[in-house]
């Protein structure tokens, strides 16, 4: 009898190792925040990590992105490629800390860009070429 519980414990957690060894790497939610730089303009985090202006993320079907623009300026964001995304709030951020969420109820792959607005603020400087922010979604 011992044996037997042994043997039914240990198939219970390797199932439960496959499914998160599954579904590693994929969120149902995230928040990407878009902020101002001194080099290349802006630049985005997915989060709270590093800020950079290109991200991957996978994400689960029904999952959503929280869009947040911390940024000197508006953004508008843009669908590139991919399935449609329904969106609950303007994707044109017209104001600092304006946000917009994405629900993503197909499987498939999806490409965002923005389209950077004018500055809000006299006098913001910023050095070399504006970043062009590309974000890549993977939907299972």
């Amino acid at each position: 009898m011992k044996r037997l519980l042994v043997l039914l414990l240990a198939s219970i957690a390797a199932v439960a190792l496959v499914a998160a060894i599954a579904s590693a790497g994929t969120r149902s939610s995230a928040t990407v925040v878009i902020r101002h730089q001194l080099r290349g303009c802006h630049s985005w985090s997915l989060n709270g990590g590093p800020f950079k202006a290109a991200q991957t993320l996978s994400l689960a079907r029904g999952g959503t992105i929280t869009f947040v623009d911390n940024d000197v300026m508006s953004h508008q964001l843009v669908k590139t490629s991919g399935p449609a995304v329904k969106f609950v709030g303007n994707p044109k951020m017209s104001k600092i800390g304006a946000s917009t969420k994405a629900v993503f109820a197909k499987a498939g792959t999806y490409r965002f860009t923005t389209k950077a607005g004018e500055d809000y603020m006299k006098g913001v400087k910023t050095i070399g070429e504006d970043n062009v922010l590309k974000l890549t979604v993977k939907v299972s």
